[in-house]
């Protein structure tokens, strides 16, 4: 078999309501030659039933042995090319040339690691979308000085990711400890902001706690002197929920929004404080990347509008 452009990664569990809108947007990719591996930790919905209509190839995880690091491992493993693009199961790209532009920084030979923007679907929360714009910022950087990235929409050269597997044990941010890994490498990082995800979240309040709780443990790893006190919790909830009601109230939204957004942060950094207790100190920078609201990128001299026509999706599913 000739060896694939680049080999997809995707991990799912129970994603029937996604996975087919994902698999129908990488076969409509400029990028044709795609290994797709489907990491499967025990579906027992449609997801693999609708991934068979396609033609991927099937690992299977057991539940009990699942972490993101351990599924991509697997997943990687089984990787024929030279390029692995990974992918969330509920994530599907919005224009057909987003893999051309996720692996085109790898023209250089010491990117180790591409990431692109995210953005919330229909049914996301407010403040979720405020998320995703500010750290999925509409300029593209071609080597950024942080670790800050995301696997749900990145994609890793496979022969460094065979000198450092990814973290088995963290309970989340293995994306983060892998990043922080190739830089110390002095291999670069490039976030391409076209390559560009709509990312469904449909998470319950307390899902959304438990997902900042996790990712705040694993940061905790990564990082044991970090802290974040209850101060910490306080002044950014109330803060953020503040940057959010401006802004909702510029979209002329604030009056369905302003309960929500304040739900919202309050389960987002109330997750942070249970996951970050009796740690050390929280560098600013990663406080700017994770949970500041910023100040507004700089203007640029085009429109931002993409002249690519974006795939065109059966929205009922």
């Amino acid at each position: 078999m000739t060896q694939p452009v680049c080999s997809l990664v995707i991990r799912a569990h129970n994603e029937e309501e996604h996975i087919g809108r994902l698999l129908t947007g990488i076969l409509e990719q400029t990028v044709r030659d795609v290994q797709i591996i489907l990491v499967d930790s025990g579906s027992h919905d449609a997801t693999l039933a609708i991934a068979s209509r396609y033609p991927v190839e099937v690992v299977h995880i057991q539940p009990q042995d699942f972490t993101f690091g351990r599924s991509l491992n697997l997943g990687i493993d089984r990787a024929k090319a030279d390029l692995v693009v990974m992918a969330s199961a509920h994530v599907y790209p919005v224009y057909p040339d987003w893999l051309e532009l996720l692996l085109k920084p790898f023209s250089d030979p010491r990117v180790a690691l591409t990431y692109g923007k995210q953005r919330g679907g229909l049914t996301s929360k407010y403040s979720e979308h405020q998320v995703f714009r500010r750290w999925y910022p509409d300029q593209a950087v071609e080597r950024q000085g942080h670790p800050f990235c995301n696997n749900a929409n990145a994609a890793i050269r496979r022969q460094f990711w065979e000198q450092h597997p990814y973290d088995e044990l963290l309970s989340g941010l293995e994306d983060l400890a892998w990043a922080r890994w190739a830089q110390e490498q002095n291999y670069g990082i490039a976030y391409t902001a076209d390559a560009e995800v709509i990312h469904v979240h449909n998470e319950t309040w307390r899902g959304i706690y438990n997902r900042y709780r996790r990712e705040s443990m694993a940061f905790k790893q990564i990082y044991p002197q970090e802290y974040f006190h209850f101060s910490d919790f306080l002044r950014l909830w109330l803060s953020n929920a503040w940057s959010d009601w401006r802004a909702a109230a510029g979209e002329s939204c604030l009056g369905r929004e302003w309960l929500n957004i304040l739900r919202f942060r309050c389960m987002q950094f109330w997750g942070t404080y249970q996951g970050y207790r009796r740690s050390g100190p929280l560098t600013w920078q990663l406080k700017q990347t994770f949970y500041y609201p910023g100040e507004k990128p700089a203007p640029i001299e085009d429109d931002g509008q993409r002249r690519v026509e974006p795939i065109l999706y059966d929205r009922e599913k």
